[in-house]
C-alpha cells in the first residue's frame, strides 16, 4: 500500500495481481487496469507499490511482481508506469526496469520491497535469496541483496562492487535472507527487516558493502533443527540491531513521523504476520529495543502512515481488511 503524495488516495496491491485505487473514507476501492501478468503462487504475485519522488508532476508509480521464466523458474521484477486517473484509473507505459538474476525454481523469498532515498535520487530494492541459501554470499547474482539503483533501474554510480561486472554494480549490501521491509529513519539512515529461519528475524542498519551473514550465521536454526552458528561468532560480519527468537514474522516496517501518536515519533512500527499485530521498536545508535506489541488479532502484512499521521494496516489472507488505527478518544 502507498499513499499518493499530495492526495487522500492510496494504491493497494493484491497478490493475485489486482491493483486498487482507494480514497480515504471510502468503503470501496476501484480496480486499476493495465497491470502486469503475475506468477501467482506460494509467496509470489503482485508485491510492493510506491510513488516516484516526482509523482506530482510525472504521475509515475513503481510496482514489483513475480514473473515466470523458462523451465519452471520464477523471479521478481520491478516496473514503472504512469498512473492515469482521468476517467477509469489505469497504468500506461508499464515497463520492467529491474529483474532478479538468475530466475530459479521455487515460490518463496522474493522480497522485492522498494524505497526511495530521502533526496529522491536512488531507488533501493530488496531481493531475497529465494530459499537457495548460498546466492546471498555470491556477488555474481543479485539474490539475497539490497540493491541501489537509479530511478530508471540502472545501477547507481559509486556502488561498492561496481568493478566486479555483471549484476554486481547493482549491489549495495549482501548476505540477506528474506527482506520484507525497508525504510529510511528520520536521520536518513537505511534499515531493513528480514525473516530468519526457525528463529532469528532481524533488523539491520544497511551500510554499503557490508555482509549481513546469511547463511553463514543466524540467531535461528534450520527448520530441520540443524544448528547455524550465531551472529556473535562472526564479529567480522554486520551484526543485527535486534533479533527475535521466537520470531515475529515481519510483514513490513515504517518509521513513524506523524503527529497523531507523538509518543512514537522516530520509532519503527513493524507489521507482524506471526505476531498478529504491530511491534514497536526504538532505535539507539546501532541497537534496537522492542517496546510494545499491539495485538490486532490477525496477520498484518502492511503498515502505512496516512497524511494526517493516523495509521492504516492491511491484513493478510483471504477476506483481509484494510483497518484504520487512530488515537483513543
Amino acid at each position: 500500500m502507498a499513499f499518493l503524495p499530495g492526495t487522500d488516495t492510496a494504491l493497494v496491491t493484491e497478490r493475485k495481481g489486482t491493483l486498487k485505487l482507494w480514497r480515504e473514507g471510502s468503503a470501496q476501492a476501484v480496480t486499476v487496469s493495465g497491470t502486469p501478468k503475475v506468477a501467482y503462487g506460494g509467496q509470489g504475485g503482485l508485491g510492493d507499490v510506491i510513488a516516484a519522488p516526482d509523482f506530482a508532476t510525472s504521475g509515475t508509480v513503481y510496482l514489483s511482481w513475480v514473473e515466470e521464466g523458462q523451465g519452471d523458474t520464477r523471479g521478481a521484477v520491478v516496473g514503472r508506469a504512469r498512473l492515469m486517473t482521468d476517467g477509469a484509473p489505469r497504468l500506461e507505459g508499464l515497463s520492467v526496469i529491474w529483474r532478479q538474476f538468475p530466475k530459479v525454481s521455487g515460490k518463496g523469498h522474493f522480497s522485492h520491497r522498494m524505497a526511495f532515498s530521502p533526496d529522491g535520487k536512488y531507488l533501493y530494492v530488496t531481493s531475497g535469496e529465494r530459499q537457495k541459501f548460498t546466492p546471498a554470499q555470491d556477488l555474481s547474482v543479485n539474490l539475497g541483496k539490497v540493491l541501489r539503483l537509479m530511478p530508471d533501474g540502472t545501477p547507481a554510480p559509486g556502488n561498492p562492487f561496481a568493478d566486479k561486472g555483471g549484476v554486481s554494480p547493482q549491489i549495495w549490501s549482501y548476505g540477506h535472507r528474506n527482506l520484507l521491509g525497508i525504510a529510511f529513519s528520520p536521520d536518513g539512515r537505511l534499515w531493513e527487516i528480514e525473516h530468519g529461519p526457525a528463529g532469528g528475524d532481524e533488523i539491520n542498519h544497511v551500510e554499503p558493502g557490508r555482509n549481513y551473514g546469511w547463511p553463514l550465521v543466524s540467531d535461528g536454526d534450520h527448520y530441520d533443527g540443524k544448528p547455524i552458528p550465531r551472529n556473535k561468532t562472526r564479529p567480522d560480519l554486520a551484526q543485527p540491531a535486534i533479533s527475535w527468537n521466537p520470531v515475529i514474522a515481519p510483514g513490513d516496517m515504517i518509521f513513524y513521523t506523524g503527529s497523531a501518536f507523538p509518543q512514537w515519533q522516530g520509532q519503527a512500527l513493524i507489521a507482524g504476520l506471526g505476531s498478529g499485530g504491530i511491534v514497536r521498536v526504538t532505535i539507539d545508535g546501532e541497537k534496537a529495543t522492542e517496546r510494545e506489541r499491539m495485538d490486532l488479532g490477525n496477520r498484518i502484512r502492511e503498515i502505512e502512515q496516512a497524511p494526517d499521521g493516523t495509521l492504516y494496516v492491511l491484513e493478510d489472507g483471504e477476506g483481509a481488511k484494510l483497518r484504520h488505527l487512530v488515537p483513543k478518544g
